[in-house]
């Protein structure tokens, strides 16, 4: 097929049945992830305030051949920018055909053109064209099956790092949530919040949060580590075609020494076989960072991830963590009080994206 023939269109993802024709090109698709579903698009749009978009490349026989889901970021520290997925690790153009990525890139092009908007982000999915950058080497994906039986995960993780979640395993005082409801909400956040506060980042919007609980339903849930009756260390998860993936986590200052994220992910791989679950995905860390370093540990083997971008000014937004301005930010941000970082830090993290 050419591209000449497929007609690329904006999908009014507030209509069921073009909602539902997307999320079944997403399912059906080998390489279809959370981030391209439309539960994604529209949690995070009315998490963050960021409007969603999905363009559609649709056959001469009205079947649709790709998709490329979109938010629009808009940020006064930080610029703005067409990202798929926003605030994913992955995403980009999902097709069957490869005159239907030829036909959407060119159409996002467009896009952003009119729109007067600076740059586009892709996370993941083919080269989308000639004019496109491609950007190798940041980031790591870690991903492998899970085991049969708890014996089997265990011998699966390196003798050092076993041991340590040995200690964790043989703690009475901790214990295990999984839910659903406001108080995991709630203590996920504390958790969260305080964690990525420690790393020198803003915290999200609690809403985003909730927001895509409840865009996915049964299809994400969250897993509290309590020490006694105080959270320590949690997860909220999505659970994706067999996929078990821990996406936003975190533990509190004292969660190392309890050793509570290594049960917490034990336990979710666990989780995860009794769900029918055959892989768990890690996502994504920066190269060379200490958390890619312990999911190495972990007995994950990274893979290198690909994204792509276009610029029709050249310009692009400066949100890489490794820049020289950008860490300067992240040495004034650790050294702000908690309450003082959740109160101002969602304003800041939701033009992150």
């Amino acid at each position: 097929m050419r591209a000449s023939e497929i007609m690329v269109t904006p999908l009014d993802l507030s209509d069921p049945e073009q909602r539902q024709a997307a999320d079944a090109f997403v399912l059906a698709h080998p390489e279809g992830t959370p981030f391209h579903r439309p539960a994604w698009l529209l949690g995070v749009a009315r998490g963050t305030g960021n409007a969603a978009h999905m363009l559609g490349a649709v056959a001469p026989s009205g079947q649709i051949v790709g998709l490329l889901p979109l938010h629009h970021v808009k940020s006064a520290l930080f610029g703005q920018a067409l990202v798929s997925s926003g605030f994913a690790v992955d995403g980009g153009i999902l097709a069957t055909d490869p005159a239907a990525v030829a036909a959407l890139a060119a159409a996002c092009e467009g896009m952003a053109r009119d729109a007067g908007i600076a740059s586009v982000e892709i996370r993941g999915g083919p080269v989308p064209g000639e004019s496109w950058t491609l950007h190798e080497g940041s980031h790591l994906g870690f991903a492998r099956p899970i085991a049969g039986d708890d014996e089997a995960e265990l011998r699966a993780i390196p003798k050092k790092h076993r041991a340590e979640l040995r200690k964790a395993l043989a703690n009475t005082a901790l214990r295990i949530e999984i839910g659903r409801e406001d108080r995991h909400l709630k203590a996920h956040y504390r958790i969260y919040s305080e964690s990525v506060r420690n790393l020198g980042t803003p915290v999200f919007p609690a809403r985003l949060f909730r927001e895509v609980m409840v865009a996915f339903g049964a299809d994400a849930d969250i897993m509290v580590v309590y020490d006694g009756d105080r959270p320590v260390s949690a997860v909220l998860t999505l659970y994706h075609q067999g996929r078990v993936m821990p996406f936003w986590g975190g533990g509190i200052a004292d969660a190392r020494r309890l050793r509570s994220n290594e049960l917490l992910y034990f336990r979710l791989m666990a989780h995860g076989r009794e769900r029918g679950m055959s892989v768990f995905d890690f996502g994504r860390s920066k190269t060379g960072s200490g958390q890619a370093a312990w999911k190495k540990s972990f007995g994950f083997d990274p893979a290198p991830l690909s994204y792509h971008s276009w610029s029709a000014s050249g310009e692009r937004r400066d949100i890489n963590p490794n820049s020289p301005q950008y860490q300067r930010r992240i040495d004034l941000w650790k050294k702000l009080p908690l309450p003082v970082a959740n109160l101002i830090g969602p304003f800041i993290a939701r033009g992150l994206g």
